[in-house]
């Protein structure tokens, strides 16, 4: 059987047709650059609105594995057709990011290194006095949480999870005895890609010809989970779980009551704990792990209404407020 040739393999996940094209055909403007932080360099990517005064300022991260590019683009390109400003980076180890491959063995830093492009944009003279959101998928959302947690109280306006991981599945829990064994080895072996895999990608993608599409992506890690990164998911998901109380901004988090992927019990803790006034909490029956990219689009469709709806409220509700932040 002759090899699959290169032409077979698109350059996005939209096919062939030139970047510029493709986004000027959505409505927008994409930019990309590299940023320097120090915790190492991070490729970022903006997507604003071509005709149409910008409403505010959305920063977002992706999930385990992925990267800005690809189908998580299609997050990004929504928010920006709605008139917000969106900034995206991969988180070190990820994409076209700096850092050994998926390996995620002090994930404060990895937070850190993000909101440090975020926190840089925020503040820019463009963007300054306008509301700002942070949102997370998955593992995205979880470093979120901690950039939150490491930022000054009133740079969010709000924050926006998508089937973030606080909980970690029990059928997904790394073996403590894999991870005591591991340590024995004084840290040599944090970097080793040796975790058992519990195929993640199937139990996040209810269509599968999207699953098809998140499978090409080029820049998607395969390999199994590193020891020092299952290491870290478990202590930073303790780690939040113990501070949900400390969250006072407004938030809307949205989970599929069929992820096998993070638990639904995430967001369900994050809405009961934390101390914010403005929550919304949405469960969606039967939904998977990945409701924008994985869904069908009438599913997809669903969250994303709700997300717009959310947060031109909160843009309506407390946008006036920005102006006196800084």
């Amino acid at each position: 059987m002759a090899p699959e040739s290169s032409s077979e393999v698109p350059p996005n996940f939209w096919g062939h047709m030139p970047e510029e094209e493709y986004y000027t055909s959505q409505g927008i403007r994409d930019t990309k650059s590299h940023f320097q932080t120090p915790n190492g360099k991070i490729f970022t990517q903006s997507f604003l609105p071509l005709d149409q005064p910008i409403k505010a300022t959305v920063f977002m991260t992706h999930g385990y594995g992925s990267d800005t590019g690809w189908l998580f683009q299609k997050i990004c390109i929504n928010f920006a057709t709605w008139g917000y400003a969106v900034f995206a980076a991969d988180l070190l180890g990820h994409g076209r990011s700096e850092g050994l491959r998926c390996y995620l063995g002090d994930m404060d830093s990895v937070a850190a290194a993000s909101l440090s492009f975020f926190v840089h944009v925020r503040r820019s003279d463009s963007y300054k006095t306008l509301p700002a959101f942070l949102f997370g998928e998955s593992m995205g959302g979880l470093a979120t949480l901690l950039m939150y947690f490491k930022s000054d109280p009133d740079t969010w306006t709000g924050l926006i999870f998508s089937a973030p991981l606080f909980v970690i599945p029990e059928d997904m829990k790394p073996s403590k005895v894999h991870l005591f064994m591991y340590g024995l080895l004084f840290g040599l072996a944090d970097t080793w890609a040796a975790m058992p895999d519990n195929k993640m990608v199937g139990k996040a993608i209810r269509d599968p010809e999207k699953l098809k599409i998140i499978a090409s992506n080029p820049r998607r890690y395969t390999g199994p989970p590193r020891v020092g990164t299952m290491r870290e998911l478990l202590r930073v998901t303790q780690y939040v779980q113990d501070n949900f109380s400390r969250v006072t901004a407004p938030f809307f988090t949205a989970h599929g009551t069929a992820d096998g992927v993070t638990c639904p019990s995430s967001s369900k803790l994050l809405y009961e704990k934390a101390s914010s006034e403005d929550k919304t909490l949405k469960l969606y029956d039967g939904m998977y792990h990945s409701l924008i990219q994985g869904e069908p689009d009438e599913s997809a469709n669903l969250v994303l209404r709700d997300m717009r709806e959310w947060i031109d409220e909160r843009v309506r509700r407390y946008g006036s407020q920005s102006d006196n932040m800084y």
